[in-house]
């Protein structure tokens, strides 16, 4: 009777409840046709994906034959079929920076041969330069490239003097005030002008979201510096998925690692037979990976993946402190219970002392035959 009065208290409470406020009614009927819609929802389980991590050897694995926003955009989306993509980063020294590819120098030699033909009247644009700043249209591109040094890159070295030279509030100011023109003559910087140190690698990089890193000039000190941050990542434990762009033997060392402590392996290289796609769990090549394969075969990879893990789950390995919990074993009183079932199940069977010979009837046995 008690139990009832409260559950009549409680609803009298709600009924007030949907009468002062009609949101409360509102509430409960959607979420009574939200369960009703999908009553399975909240039974289903949750796919945990792979926290992994992208390790790029620039040393070894430049992209030359591809712009590079271009071609780290590309492994990005391929390796974020494997997991959620958390790190990524690239080690190189300063030489693999200011190397400019034979691809890029021939298209340098090419623009400067139809600036020449441009100025002298030989060639005419079939439409105009247009500034991606200002939006002045030029008929030459020399025109265009002196008008945005002349003008917008001095404009830019001033607004960095302002903010840099700021404190405090007024340097916050600043920044919000030209984050947009800021970011706006970047973008037209990167279509208009040269790079003066390379092709632009480390700010491509940036820009599609890696962490880069510039080494000392010395013998191996990228991979050295590369491998150290890969295991410092297994020994926190921020990656289950260790992503290799190298064909460098020299990381052999470190799959074998990340395959002892369980982590899944990946080599992104150009070299079918090499040392590290023979240790790695799975391997694309760099066409693989611009021609958009790499993606689509990365599914098939983590269903393998996914069947590998319930495989192990499956198995049965013997656990001492399992079974004497669940057996209820003291320290020292498992053999002691052993030894009584036995010589409880054993009582039986000791046969009786006879010291007469076998074929000698004892005398109740000799009365019950006659």
């Amino acid at each position: 009777m008690f139990q009832k009065f409260l559950n009549l208290c409680d609803r009298t409470k709600f009924t007030r409840l949907e009468t002062q406020n009609p949101f409360v009614s509102l509430y409960r009927r959607l979420h009574l046709e939200r369960n009703s819609q999908n009553p399975a929802s909240t039974l289903e389980p949750k796919t945990v994906q792979n926290n992994v991590g992208i390790f790029w050897d620039l040393d070894n694995k430049p992209p030359n034959s591809v712009p590079p926003f271009e071609a780290a955009i590309k492994l990005k989306k391929s390796i974020s079929s494997l997991g959620v993509v958390k790190y990524m980063v690239a080690y190189a020294n300063s030489h693999a920076f200011s190397y400019v590819p034979q691809v890029v120098r021939e298209q340098r030699e090419e623009r400067k041969l139809f600036n020449q033909l441009e100025n002298r009247g030989v060639i005419k644009p079939a439409e105009p330069y247009v500034c991606g700043v200002c939006g002045r249209r030029f008929y030459s591109n020399e025109k265009l490239v002196n008008h945005f040094k002349q003008i917008h890159e001095r404009e830019q070295k001033k607004r960095l003097n302002q903010i840099e030279s700021a404190r405090g509030k007024r340097r916050v100011h600043l920044v919000g005030k030209y984050s947009m023109k800021m970011e706006k003559y970047k973008r037209a910087a990167r279509a208009i002008l040269t790079p003066k140190i390379g092709y632009g690698l480390a700010d491509e990089l940036k820009r599609a979201g890696f962490w880069v890193r510039t080494v000392s000039d010395k013998p191996q000190a990228a991979d050295v510096a590369l491998r150290n941050h890969m295991v410092d990542m297994m020994d926190k434990r921020h990656v289950e998925c260790l992503v290799i762009v190298s064909d460098d033997s020299d990381f052999v060392d470190v799959l074998q690692e990340a395959k002892y402590r369980c982590l899944k392996t990946v080599v992104v290289g150009d070299i079918n037979d090499g040392a590290l796609k023979r240790i790695a769990d799975a391997s694309f090549s760099w066409r693989d990976i611009l021609m958009g394969k790499a993606k689509k075969e990365a599914v098939s990879v983590v269903g393998k993946w996914e069947d590998r893990d319930i495989l192990k789950r499956l198995e049965w390995t013997y656990s001492p402190e399992v079974e004497k919990k669940a057996h209820g074993w003291a320290d020292g009183n498992k053999d002691a219970d052993i030894d009584d079932a036995t010589g409880a199940n054993n009582a039986d069977c000791i046969p009786k002392e006879d010291n007469g010979a076998w074929w000698e009837l004892e005398s109740s046995d000799a009365e019950a035959i006659s």
